[in-house]
């Protein structure tokens, strides 16, 4: 097996991180949101669109990483392209946690119990 191949089996077994957002949930029970790394593909298609992202991160840019990368629990994009005005209307802090926390990042909570 080649080593590309053998990169792409163990990336296929990394488990999917998640993250909790109570604004977005129903009473009690935040929507939780998975994902995984930020891959080379990512970056690409963020830059592509975003020239500048990883000197100027712009809301539309944390907005975009949300689509591409958020999912439900059974691995199907949580958003799409048609979410993105939807999106672009919460409010920044939630935003920014979400991109935070997929991004690599610490989220609030993080910081605060450190």
């Amino acid at each position: 097996m080649s080593i590309a191949k053998r990169i792409a089996a163990k990336r296929a077994d990394q488990e999917r991180e998640v993250v909790e957002v109570p604004e977005w949930g129903e009473e009690d029970n935040p929507l939780r949101l998975y994902f995984s790394p930020i891959t080379a593909r990512d970056m690409e298609k963020l830059q592509r669109k975003h020239p500048n992202f990883l000197t100027n991160v712009t809301l539309g840019a944390m907005v975009d990483v949300l689509i591409i990368k958020c999912e439900d629990e059974k691995g199907d994009p949580a958003f799409t392209l048609e979410d993105k005005p939807i999106l672009m209307g919460e409010t920044i802090s939630v935003i920014s946690k979400v991109f935070s926390a997929v991004f690599g990042g610490k989220t609030e909570e993080e910081h605060e119990k450190n």
